[in-house]
């Protein structure tokens, strides 16, 4: 495999950028011309003498704003731990900076825009979970890995990459296309990995999870829901388990993606908007699209559905049972099962209904597994979809107890654990294992509902708990507010670092000057204000009660009505995305 560089200078001079590979032996330097974007490859000797140079630790890539073009560099990066050897890195902070030396071109209304436009590339960045590799392919499982030709392992990192978990495809679209940059540049994801080095009957071994999440329909929870039209499904995530023993490797893949049809649930300050199914477009394409590809590249797939069987989440259980019914594949099972009621009232062990009811077809798929000869032993025949309704909290709950039963029979299998052991009784591990998947969770939540992730006291302790229910209650809460107040902002972060949406240079005319409806200005204003008189009017009484009472009625009488008047018109008090497209909106 052809791997990338490892470390870099940045010389910055007024003409051009000069990035250094700083790797033992190696003389290459990428220039970047500052006027024309033009990038060559030169050597030290060309860099000027005056140019200013610090280090970096790689390059995310270039973005077109209303000032001109910007490159984006890695400054700073933390490491995860070795997978397989190969050092896995977290990138930790980022630097933006500009092809032009000033902004003095542009107009008022253009400055302001692109320093809206850099606030929101600086938004993705700054959100937890970027992480890369320089001599290793992040974005494969091993089972993909090992399933590929001689000629996919001469590929550089970037041409090889499954394109759905390149979070700086767009980015890199100008090295793309030369080949002889591609050693400079790597593919970057997001989403988790942890990594262990654990002990069991005093046998060392490693223990990793990897969870990729998809740029594919990327968004935020309540503006990207179900799929687009060539079937990629919203908040889709691939997590793989990974074992490493005495030289022998195993994984264990699932999947987790919402719900596959047209469908959405658009804020409109409701605790919780009303789930709407299309009604306008053929769902049984973009579904079978949908399952076409996942069986393409995982096999049989299991369907555990964790939605509510009643409510407002009926009609959605009920849609995807019938399209699974009308598709008609035998390699396509659907198990539905309500995770709120089954563990109503603390009843949280009857999850295990859930895992034993699967426990054969989860045997049949098995898991991945290589010997320390590097042969093939098994193969992972098929992977489990679970969903929720934002497929965060109970599908990652589900995640863990499936992962863990194969994890038994991974570590039985390498000699790790004994005949009749249990990993729930390795105290010590389990503690470990708790926490990771725990984690997992809250990575997953941040990214797509902008707050850590609910049940994940159960997730780290096994039982439910008081104190967890309390921060469940308060994760909500924030969840709520930047669902409807913050959320439009983030999701054309979203579409502008992905691409889904192009800036033109010296953009005069951009989607974020929309006027607000004069509801929104006033409205809230009424409110406050006659919130406020019912409140002096009760602290500061009238002559007589029934004066207090009248005063008390009208503006209490006011503040309900206008607050009334608001959720009615909740949708044009939410903060909306202003660049998204409207397939996506729908």
């Amino acid at each position: 495999m052809a791997t990338t560089y490892n470390t870099f200078n940045l010389h910055t001079a007024p003409e051009k950028f000069y990035i250094e590979a700083c790797d033992d032996g190696v003389g290459d330097v990428l220039a970047i011309d500052r006027v024309s974007t033009e990038m060559t490859l030169t050597v030290r000797k060309d860099v000027p003498p005056s140019a200013v140079t610090r280090p970096i630790c790689g390059i995310m890539g270039t973005i077109r704003l209303v000032a001109g073009t910007y490159l984006i560099v890695i400054t700073k990066k933390k490491k995860v731990g070795d997978l397989f050897g190969h050092a896995v890195w977290k990138a930790a902070e980022f630097d933006i900076i500009s092809y032009k030396k000033t902004v003095l071109h542009l107009t008022d209304n253009q400055m302001q825009d692109n320093k809206a436009f850099l606030s929101m590339i600086n938004s993705v960045l700054n959100t937890d979970g970027f992480y890369f590799a320089t001599d290793y392919d992040l974005t494969h499982t091993l089972q993909r890995l090992a399933n590929t030709s001689p000629e996919f392992q001469e590929m550089t990192l970037l041409e090889r990459a499954d394109q759905r978990f390149v979070w700086n495809g767009h980015l890199l679209r100008e090295f793309m296309a030369q080949p002889e940059l591609h050693k400079f540049v790597y593919p970057v994801v997001h989403g988790f990995i942890t990594m262990k080095s654990c002990c069991i009957n005093g046998k060392i071994f490693d223990w990793i999870i990897v969870s990729r999440r998809s740029c594919f329909r990327a968004g935020v929870r309540y503006y990207v829901r179900g799929i687009d039209s060539e079937g990629h499904a919203a908040n889709f995530v691939e997590t793989e388990q990974i074992v490493q023993y005495n030289g022998g490797k195993a994984s264990f893949v699932q999947t987790r993606g919402s719900i596959p049809f047209y469908w959405s649930q658009r804020p409109n300050l409701k605790y919780k908007p009303k789930p709407q199914i299309s009604k306008s477009v053929n769902h049984l394409d973009g579904f079978q699209r949908h399952f076409d590809s996942q069986i393409i590249t995982y096999g049989k797939q299991v369907i555990l559905n964790l939605v509510n069987q009643k409510g407002s989440e009926k009609p959605l259980e009920q849609a995807f049972a019938k399209m699974v019914g009308s598709l008609g594949n035998g390699m396509i099972k659907y198990i539905a099962f309500d995770f709120h009621k089954e563990c109503s009232r603390m009843r949280w062990h009857r999850l295990q209904i859930l895992v034993d009811m699967v426990a054969e077809m989860q045997d049949e798929f098995g898991y991945f597994l290589v010997d320390s000869d590097g042969s093939v032993q098994m193969q992972q025949d098929g992977t489990f979809r679970s969903n929720c309704m934002d497929c965060l909290d109970r599908t990652n709950v589900i995640q863990s107890l499936l992962a863990r039963r194969s994890l038994q029979s991974q570590l039985e299998r390498m000699g790790v654990l004994h005949l009749g052991q249990r990993i729930e009784d390795q105290a010590d591990f389990e503690k470990i294992y708790k926490n990771a998947w725990a984690d997992n969770a809250n990575a997953c939540a941040k990214q797509y509902a902008g707050t850590g992730a609910l049940k994940t006291d159960f997730t780290r302790t096994g039982k439910r708990t008081q104190w967890g229910l309390l921060m469940d209650g308060w994760n909500s809460m924030i969840r709520y507010y930047k669902n409807n107040f913050s959320d439009g902002f983030r999701q054309d972060s979203i579409d502008l670092f992905l691409g889904n949406y192009a800036v033109e240079e010296a953009d005069i005319n951009t989607p974020l000057h929309e006027p607000k409806d004069w509801k929104f200005l006033t409205l809230p204003i009424i409110m406050v204000v006659a919130f406020s008189m019912c409140i002096i009017c009760l602290l500061m009484a009238g002559d007589t009660w029934t004066e207090t009472l009248a005063y008390v009625l009208f503006w209490g009488s006011a503040s309900v009505v206008t607050g009334g008047v608001i959720l009615f018109n909740g949708r044009d008090f939410v903060d909306a995305p202003k660049l998204v497209q409207k397939e996506k909106m729908d």
